[in-house]
Order: structure tokens, then sequence, then C-alpha cells
């Protein structure tokens, strides 16, 4: 019997490969080509279309990587073609594709004569069809070509230079495949999938079920029953022959699956975000093509920023999808600028995310999506579940984790409790792929592997080509409508994710929960790769908070005589939004990518300068006097927060004295001992007497680990790197030298063949000691750590995420903590034993790693924390973060967690002085430094309100009052879309704002102005 199985199988194989695929299009004839290379970046498509196109060659080679081929097809159809009941004509256009798989090689768009869009062309998508080109036998439309090179290489992961246009060469990618019109036999198509269907589901049934064998005869009888020869005349027969075994209905406990149409388009990774627009393109003309012949067909789309550029730059497109957006068939869906990363960028940018991409799709569609939709990011923030939740959301999805190393997820569907308590119904779907093509594996694996049967019965698979685009195909929905209700199969529904959600939480109404982070246990160097990039991003983040501070300032100051620059604003978020998307910020991007995002950088701060540097003078009037801008949550400088004054000068000065080859720095509040090599090996602050540094140990320790992982160079760092490390522990130089009110030792050694350069710096006045490296980086493969061995017995460490801070055992009882062996966090850590702690803060640093060893000297415990602050990785990027690099951390000890919220604003907020006439108080203050004012800015509405947004900083139950420095005609708790909603522990008072918050509570309040003199 396994013998007889074995051979029909393979019988079945090389009769669908020699017989049947070859029958779909059974004649065809080449169309005339001719063509016009784009000398460089592409062009639109009126303007190319009216170059001077030459005679084109079939089968030649063409396009050097990232250039531009505009083709013209012409042709005439034979009167006969296409007149048959089971006949139809197409042309096909294979640009030389070199894979099956769609979105990482050559691609093309299809468009009219008039500048329309017809639909694209890729890899297992290479039909138009006769009838979209206008009417008539005629054929004359026109192709864009992109000759994307393909950068993957086979996931070889090996360096090559095609990610930078300068190093990419001009040699051919392609050669041109089958150009021609054609004619399909209907009925051989649906032939076609019918056997892939059941050959997928049959190879997926274990042996000894009968449905296997009924569905293994049955294709035996097609096979006899059809003519070899004739395979169009026989294929109604064939498909006869197997219309029972399709016919028979699914089990009643059959695993339900909602299937979404999809197209996970990476806004950029192994290309540059110019291509991510054309991407986009493409995938939506497809799917808008695909929605005019199945009207029950659903497809989910998510990136506001994607449709943005297609408002912008294809317009008649975007309106084609406006219709099937009223229709219910093209659904927005996560309300995100884009699917960003969540673990780097902050929080008042995490809750814009929101803020933008649901704005965009209620402006644009008058739809508000109710779930986040990040099925690829690096992991999820234990932060999210309360800015989806103060977003209007209600559900999320991943599908990432399913790439961990170590652990396997317990849940599929769950409620995900973040860091204030806040819980979100989340979903996981089991088919572990955004990209399904809704194969009998696929949806046999998704039924096996779903991990809540007996609770649930029903899950999501998104299907369609992603990544590089591409999207559902028609064979896609053949296969769907084949399984809906298909025995021994899944039953599969085309549907909505609003649809799947709506019928999960029915389903399944008492859920497991899964408390705090969701850790990707892969990918942990996308907190270090690219160190620019993060830079940047980080750079930006604060300097849009600076913007929005006084520019609110000025607008309510001069009673509106300051032009709020709203529309300005928006478009600098929208900038450093699309950047943090997750293969930019992330740094697992081609070099292209991060140029681009540098360029990016440099315009924002410029742009950005200008606006405060506007606001500034607004508020301070002219005049000479110096005066401190502090848009810190704290006081800097006896200057209160979030106000503008003359700073004081430091009562005490630094006390520096040589000491044993090195140096020892007293300002009165810390004192740091550094040896002749710079490595600090003391630091105690006067207020507790306690050594921060454990005995025998040092702090400012840089570290050369080999870093060569197994594969994914740029996204992973393995845990075997720390089995190969270089202390630097020599110094070339020290010395020491004073810069105003700061005694600075300077360091120089080597890190390899990289020079570093330190400065240690005490501030007068300081509780924490600076320490900037520079560093001219020229190492590859190599991961750069700087550490600190502090004598404190910390059994977890504290990082901060967005609007709060999560803590993470610094043991290994088990795989989950120890697979943690690499960890994010924002502006600082902490650690902490009863009584005492440290903190460390970074002006753009996220990897960190803690741990923890009993010493054997006398019995204490040594808790090292580490920052990675720069990695070398080969692919895709072959020269990332060469080059000149500044990192700033600073070390506080004797800190709890306020002196470390306090530490990341003071690292990340530099002093901004500037001359003015008069002093300028806070348009808020608090009476608890606990609850932190994340952002003042005007509402999105331009009515003029004030909107405050603050959160609960330490982890404990806080209560303060807000006061408003300025006449209030009404103040009113919101979301994040600033909508009024119900805000447990805000109580509207006279004065102020009564507020008792829960641990890292966030609450945003809409502040209504009455009208009344300004007041500085």
């Amino acid at each position: 019997m396994h013998d007889d199985r074995r051979i029909t199988e393979v019988r079945l194989q090389r009769f669908v490969r020699e017989r049947i695929s070859p029958a779909v299009y059974s004649r065809s004839l080449p169309l005339a080509l001719s063509s016009w290379d784009a000398p460089d970046e592409p062009v639109p498509a009126l303007e190319a279309m009216r170059q001077d196109f030459q005679p084109q060659e079939h089968g030649v080679p063409w396009g050097k990587p990232w250039g531009t081929k505009w083709l013209r097809l012409q042709g005439e159809v034979p009167e006969s073609w296409g007149t048959g009941p089971d006949t139809t004509v197409e042309v096909l256009v294979d640009l030389g594709f070199t894979t099956e798989i769609p979105g990482f090689q050559c691609e093309g768009m299809a468009w009219r004569p008039d500048g329309t869009i017809i639909k694209a062309v890729s890899p297992r998508n290479q039909y138009i069809p006769l009838k979209l080109l206008g009417g008539g036998m005629a054929v004359d439309f026109y192709v864009e070509a992109a000759a994307n090179p393909d950068v993957a290489q086979g996931w070889t992961f090996a360096a090559m230079p095609y990610g930078d246009k300068s190093t990419a060469g001009t040699a051919p990618q392609y050669r041109l495949g089958n150009i021609a019109i054609a004619e399909m036999n209907q009925a051989v198509w649906e032939l076609q999938q019918d056997i892939w269907t059941l050959s997928g589901l049959m190879a997926e049934l274990p042996l000894e079920l009968p449905r296997r064998h009924e569905i293994l005869r049955a294709l035996e009888r097609m096979m006899d029953i059809m003519d070899p020869d004739d395979v169009a005349g026989t294929a109604a027969a064939g498909r006869e022959a197997l219309a029972e075994v399709l016919a028979r209905p699914a089990y009643a406990s059959a695993h339900q699956l909602v299937a979404t149409g999809h197209a996970h388009i990476d806004s950029a990774w192994l290309w540059p975000v110019r291509e991510t627009v054309r991407k986009c393109a493409r995938t939506f003309s497809n799917v808008v093509s695909l929605m005019d012949e199945h009207p029950d067909f659903v497809f989910s789309c998510s990136s506001a920023q994607q449709l943005a550029w297609i408002k912008e730059l294809y317009p008649e497109l975007f309106s084609r999808i406006r219709e099937k957006v009223r229709a219910g068939q093209f659904v927005p869906v996560g309300g995100m600028w884009v699917e960003s990363d969540t673990n780097m960028p902050g929080g008042e940018a995490m809750a814009r995310q929101f803020v933008e991409g649901k704005g965009f799709f209620m402006a644009e569609f008058g739809i508000e999506c109710h779930e986040a939709w990040l099925p690829d990011s690096f992991g999820y923030s234990a932060a999210l579940p309360q800015i989806v939740k103060s977003a209007g959301s209600r559900w999320f999805l991943t599908q990432k984790i399913s790439w961990n190393q170590t652990n396997k997820f317990p849940h599929h569907t769950f409620n995900w409790e973040g860091i204030d308590g806040t819980r979100l119904f989340t979903h996981f779907p089991p088919v572990d792929t955004y990209n399904s093509e809704l194969t009998g594996r696929e949806l046999a694996h998704a039924e096996r592997n779903y991990r809540d049967h007996g609770r649930g019965t029903v899950s999501l698979v998104p299907f369609g080509y992603g990544d590089g685009g591409g999207g559902p195909t028609r064979e896609m929905l053949a296969a769907a409508s084949r399984t809906a209700n298909l025995e021994g199969s899944p039953k599969v529904r085309i549907g909505s994710a609003e649809s799947f959600f709506t019928q999960a939480e029915e389903d399944y109404p008492v859920l497991p929960v899964w408390v705090g982070e969701m850790y990707l246990e892969l990918h942990r160097g996308t907190y270090t790769s690219q160190a620019r990039t993060k830079k940047g991003n980080r750079r930006s983040e604060h300097l849009l908070r600076e913007a929005e501070l006084w520019c609110t300032t000025a607008a309510v100051r001069t009673s509106g005589a300051y032009a709020y620059p709203a529309a300005e604003l928006k478009r600098l978020w929208q900038l450093v939004l699309l950047q943090q998307f997750h293969d930019i910020l992330p740094g697992s991007s081609i070099a292209w990518v991060h140029q681009d995002a540098e360029r990016n950088y440099q315009a924002i701060g410029e742009a950005l300068e200008a606006i405060i540097g506007q606001a500034a003078a607004a508020v301070l009037g002219n005049g000479e006097r110096m005066f401190l801008l502090n848009a810190a949550p704290h006081a800097r400088a006896g200057v209160a927060a979030l106000a503008a004054g003359e700073p004081a000068v430091p009562a005490e000065e630094v006390y520096a004295k040589a000491h044993d080859g090195g140096y020892i720095l007293d300002n009165g509040v810390i004192r740091a001992v550094l040896d002749g090599n710079g490595l600090l090996t003391s630091l105690v602050d006067h207020a507790t007497g306690r050594e921060a540094i454990a005995p025998g140990q040092r702090g400012n320790l840089l570290e050369l680990h080999r870093d060569t992982p197994n594969e994914w160079d740029a996204w992973d760092i393995d845990g075997f790197y720390r089995r190969n490390v270089t202390p630097l522990t020599q110094a070339a130089s020290l010395r020491l030298s004073r810069e105003g009110a700061a005694a600075v030792v300077s360091v120089e050694r080597l890190a390899g063949a990289s020079a570093v350069t330190q400065h240690i710096s005490l501030a007068a006045g300081s509780p924490s000691l600076s320490i900037t490296t520079s560093v001219d980086w020229q190492e590859r493969e190599k991961l750069l750590k700087l550490g600190f061995a502090l004598d404190v017995r910390a059994e977890r460490s504290a990082a901060e995420t967005q609007f709060g801070h999560v803590f993470r055992p610094t043991h290994t009882n088990t795989s989950w903590e120890t697979a943690k062996f690499e960890i994010c966090a924002h502006r600082w850590i902490h650690v902490a034993e009863p009584g005492y702690g440290v903190a460390i803060s970074n002006s753009s640093t996220y990897g960190h790693d803690v741990t923890r060893n009993i010493r054997d000297s006398d019995g204490g415990t040594t808790t090292t924390v580490r920052l990675s602050l720069l990695r070398a990785p080969k692919f895709p990027d072959p020269d990332a973060d060469r080059g000149l690099h500044e990192l700033t951390v600073t070390i506080r000890p004797g800190a709890g967690i306020a002196g470390a919220v306090e530490e990341g604003y003071r690292t990340n907020l530099m002093p901004r002085l500037v001359r003015g006439a008069s002093p300028v108080e806070p348009l808020f203050s608090v009476s608890n430094p606990a609850l932190v004012i994340e952002a003042v800015k005007l509402a999105e509405d331009g009515s003029g309100d004030v909107v405050v947004r603050l959160y609960e900083s330490l982890g404990e139950r806080s209560a303060g009052k807000l006061t408003a420095n300025f006449q209030v005609r009404s103040v009113t708790a919101v979301d994040l879309l600033e909508r009024p909603v119900p805000a447990p522990g805000v109580e509207p008072g006279q004065g102020g704002v009564d507020l008792a918050l829960r641990p890292f509570q966030l609450v945003t309040l809409r502040v209504s102005r009455a009208a009344g003199p300004a007041s500085k």
C-alpha cells in the first residue's frame, strides 16, 4: 500500500508539471517591445511615456541595480482567441524573475497610456487580463520595471554591495523572460487549483486515515480519465472525478480559520523608502483588481504612512481604494502610522503612532481601527496594552513571537496585562506566518499548533505575499474557496480582522493572562545596530518635546500673537514616526535606508532648532539676559520644570587631584576615583557614604567581544558572544582639565583598531558622573560593551520603557530568564537592594545586559550592568556603524527610581541657554514629582485647547495636584485622540486637577483656556 501511494504521488507531480500547468496557457504570441531606461531615480508615469522609446529585444539582460526600465508592449490578439466557453486572453509578463517569491527581486507595474494603473506583475502574478487594457483586440500599454537587486542572496547573510547605490555597480541583474499574449483555459486553471488543494491536504493527513486514501484514489481516477494529449478537452471530466472528495464537508469540530488578505510591506528593509512607495502601489493595485473579480475578498491594510504615500503620488489608485473601503473590502487595520518597533520608541512617540495613524484613517475613510496590528516587530513592550487602550483600541495581534529561539509561547488567544494593569485582548495566529499562501501544510499546522483547543475554536490567518509586497493572488482565493468546508481541513472563512476578534471574544470569554513584556528570544542585536540612526531618533524625540512645549507656551503667553506651527510639527512627527519602522530604527536595513535616515534626522534637527528658537524669542522677548529653557519635568539649576529662568550658580566647586596615577573627583555630592587607566575604582555618594563599585572590581570598563551570530547578522546577538572578550584596561594617555564648573578627565585608548577617547566629567552640584565615549569605529563583527561592576545585591533590574519601567530578574532560574541575556532600556536602567540603588542613564543606547555573581572573597554580590555601545554586523550593511560616534552615559550612586527618572531626562535634555528680556513661568506645575509631564501641546483639532500628558513614574500609587498657570475655563480627561473618556483618579478642582494615580497610569488632559490677560 505504501509503495502504491508513493507511485501515485510521483505520477501526480509529473502529470501536473508536464501536462496540466503547460495547458493553462496553451498558445501564445510574443509582443513587440520598445523601451526607455530612466537615467537615475524613478519618474512619474506620464513623464516616462513621453520619452523616446527604442526597439527592445526579447530575452536580453537588463536592469542595473535599483534602475528602472520602461517597456512598451504592443500587439494584436488573434480573432479566434478567447472565444471558447472556458477561454480568455491575458498578457503574460516575465521580467526575468529569478525565484518564485515576489518582493525580493525585480517587479513591475502595468500602466495604461493615459497614466492610470492596471496592476502589478511579479513571480506567481505575471498575468494582465486583456479586459483591463481598455477593450478591443489591440494591446498597447506600458510596464514600469524595477530592477531591485536580490539583496537576500539566498539568505546566506554574506556581505554584499547592493545595499548602497554607490557600490551596487551597473551590471544587469536580470534577463527578460516571456512577454506575450496568451490564451488561458479557465477549466484547466480550476483543475489545477483543485489538485493543489487536495494534494496539499492529503499530504497532511495521517496515513491511517481513510480520508487520505479517498483523496489519493480520486486523484488517481482523475489522471486515468484525462487525456494527457488533450488536457483542455478533458479538464471538465478531470474536475468531475474530484468533485465528490471536494464536496465532503468539514467535521463539526474542525478548527475555524478567519483568513484575511494581507501584504506585510516593510516600509524599508532590503530596499529604500522610495522603493517601498512603489511596492505599495504595485501591491494595492493588485488587491483592488482582485476585489473587482471577487466581491467577498477582504484585505487588511495597516500603516497609514503607506496609504498617505498613495494619496500623494497615486491619486487615481487612492480613489479606487476609497471605493473598496466603502464596500468593506479594503479594510484599514492597526491604526498606527507605521508598524513600528515597540522596544525603543519613547512613550510620546509610541502614543503618536496611534494619534497620527488613527487620525489619518478617520479623516480619509471615516474608519476607526480597533486593533493594534504588529505581526513582525521584534518583541513587544510591556507598556503597550495601556497605550493601545488609551488610543481607543481593544485588540492586539502579533506573529513574531513564534520565532522564539528557546521558549514556546503558551497561548494563542489571551489577555495581555501591561505595566499599569491594563489588559488587552491579544491573538497570536497559530499558523505561524503573516505571509500565508493557504497551503494544506499551513492550514493543518494552524489547527495542530493552536494551544487553546477545548476553550477556543477560532484563529486568524493573514494570507498574501508580504515583506517585499505582492499581496494575495487569485490562487490563494481559490484555495480559500475550496477549504471553506472541506473534510480533513480547518474551515476557512474570508473576513476582516474585526470580524475575527468579535467572534473570538464571544468564543473564548475567560482568557488566560500573560503579564509583562512579550520578549522576542531573537533579534537582540537590534537594540544596538546602526547607532547613528538610534541617536537621531532619541535626539528627535526630545527636540519634538521641547518644540511643542515652547510653541504652546508662546501661543498661550502671547494670547495668540504667536502662530503655533501645527502643520510643520505634524510633518516632523510623521517623519520621525516613519523612521521608527521595525527595520529602520532597529538597524536591520541596507545602507541606503540608514543614510536616508541620518539625512532626515539632520534636517529634523535643523527644523526643530529653528522652531524652538522662534518660540523662545516670542516668550522671552528681546534682551541680553541669559535664561535656561528647562524643558525637563524636574527643576534644573534653580529653574522650575517647564519654565525659563536665570540659572543658579552652583554653591560648590569640584575638587580634583591626582591620586595613585589617576585622579579623585569630588563635588561634595559624590566622590569618584579613577585609576591610571581611567577605570572607575570607587564611587561614593556623600549622603549615604556607601561605595557603589564592588570590591576589587571596576566601572567604566570597555570590553570588546567577538560578534558572529549564526544568522541574521544585524538582528542577532547570540549568547555565546560572552565566551570571547577582550577587556580594554590599558590607557594610552590620561589628563585632567576644567570645563566651566566641571572637572574632566580625558582618557585615550584603543578598541581593536578603533581609537577611543573618553571624557569623564563631574560638574559642580551634580549627583552623577558623566562619561562621554567618542569612538572612531573601524571594527568588523565586534561588539563594544561599557560595564560597571556594582556592590549591589539586585535580584532584578528596572529599565525605563514607555511611561514607566519594567522589572526583569537578574537570575537565570528558568529558560525564560536565561533567554533575556540582552535587554532593552530607554534612558536609564536601575539596580538596587533594599535601601540603596544605582542609576545608569544614557543618551542614545538601548541594548544592555545585567548579570550577578557571588564573590568568594566576602560573600557579597556583584551586579554588573553593561551597555552595548556599538556593533559591526556584515549583513545587510557591510559597513554598518563604521566611523565616528559619541555616546554619553552617566552613573548616579545612591539613587532610587525617582533619581533614575530624573537622571534620564537630565542626560537627554541638554541645557539650552538663550538670551531674552524676562523669565517665563511654566504652563503647568505638579505638586508631586512622581507625576511626570511627558508632553504639552495644542489640541489636534486646532481649537487652541492645551493638551498635557503625564504619567505616574515610580510604579506606586501617587497623588498630587496639577496646576495650570493660566486662565482656565474647563479641564477634561481625554484619550490619546483627545476625546473625552472616564479617568479614574482624575478630579478637576479649584485651581487645578487633583490626581490619585495607580502605578504607571497614563493621563491625558484637555485644558480649555478662558479669555483673560496673558502672563509670563
